[in-house]
């Protein structure tokens, strides 16, 4: 068992639950952001679940976890909770958070989170494993911010309150891990967005769905997709869902092309195959018809490229066009990309054939 100590964690403290924690726990999980990301919490949650919960608690310790409070360093006043679960069978314990509204944003949680792991690791775990909703960033943030390392994407492994298995993003600190605060390769977007006062960049959410759908199977964009098939709208569903974790993640970035002076949607650009090794990342793009031959893709590519090597350790941006697609290269040409090879019979096509495709380059400025 572990034992049930107070553990100073920089600006709040982990200890005991007590029962004179009833009132502000049920104040705290009755937020809905809580019911969102932890779906077993019982809703509406009164007061009578926190003394439930609370009942259980001794429980959890005797069971080989542990469950404190996340309180405030001066007045040990209730933040959130922090528990350990009992050690599974290769040894790793898994660690859960929340922290209530009133306490966000002032990085209680990854105090929390460091302090507990660093204590574990101090009482022989060697591996503390953490997940998150795909949906919470901020969770996962608070994972980077306390040193954990995203290992990837669980599939359908938790249930969600409608009855569907929800996919998850994994993390893991090992007690030989340096506990660094690991920083996206993609730092976000200054305000959230890109604009040249014509054309605005801005993560895919959502509500983009049914227009990056049309796009996609537009015959015009699918003659040069790869692999030149129309997608599933939960294909559609997933990419716009995904962009936040996988931005945050640093494997891609994926933006929507907005008119800014209607708000219309204008199309898709997206920075893909990101290698931090190598710094490159590859850029790619279509657009709907009734906003093309008005520059707006040359716009658009621009500002992806300028933020690139403004904002990222990125060097390299490439970008692949079909040899016959004269537009596509008109675009790369006038955002400053140069022509750099032809790769030969790379591009696979519906009927089996594969075609060749001319690599473009531009470089980060010296």
């Amino acid at each position: 068992m572990f034992p049930q100590e107070v553990i100073p964690a920089g600006r709040v403290v982990l200890r005991p639950l007590t029962d004179a924690d009833a009132d502000a726990i049920a104040r705290g999980c009755a937020d809905p952001e809580i019911a969102r990301f932890v779906p077993g919490m019982p809703v509406p949650y009164t007061g009578a679940e926190a003394r439930a919960f609370l009942a259980g608690v001794p429980g959890q310790w005797e069971r080989g976890g542990l469950c404190l409070a996340v309180a405030g360093k001066a007045d040990g006043e209730w933040l959130g909770t922090v528990s350990l679960k009992p050690p599974g069978p290769r040894g790793a314990v898994e660690i859960g958070y929340l922290v209530a509204p009133w306490a966000r944003g002032r990085g209680a949680a990854a105090a929390a989170v460091r302090a507990l792991t660093e204590w574990a690791f101090e009482r022989g775990v060697y591996r503390v494993e953490l997940v998150t909703d795909l949906d919470n960033t901020g969770s996962q943030r608070v994972a980077m911010s306390a040193g954990f390392r995203r290992e990837g994407v669980q599939r359908g492994a938790a249930p969600a309150r409608d009855g569907r298995y929800d996919d998850l993003t994994a993390f893991a600190r090992l007690a030989s891990d340096s506990g660094e605060r690991q920083e996206s390769y993609l730092p976000g977007l200054p305000g959230g967005f890109l604009s040249d006062g014509v054309v605005r960049l801005a993560p895919l959410v959502l509500a983009d769905v049914d227009d990056y759908q049309a796009l996609a199977c537009d015959p015009d964009v699918l003659k040069y997709s790869v692999p030149g098939e129309p997608p599933d709208r939960e294909d559609s569903v997933r990419r716009c869902r995904y962009t936040p974790t996988w931005w945050l993640s640093g494997e891609r970035a994926e933006l929507s092309i907005r008119d800014e002076a209607t708000g219309g949607f204008a199309g898709h650009v997206q920075l893909m195959n990101v290698n931090p090794a190598l710094g490159q990342a590859m850029i790619g793009y279509s657009l709907v018809s009734a906003y093309r031959g008005r520059g707006i893709m040359t716009r658009a590519v621009d500002l992806l490229a300028d933020w690139c090597f403004t904002a990222t350790a990125i060097h390299r941006l490439i970008a692949g066009t079909a040899v016959d697609n004269l537009a596509s290269q008109h675009v790369l040409t006038r955002a400053g990309f140069t022509r750099e090879a032809l790769l030969k019979s790379l591009l696979p096509a519906p009927d089996g054939t594969r075609h060749d495709d001319y690599q473009w380059v531009r470089l980060r400025p010296t």
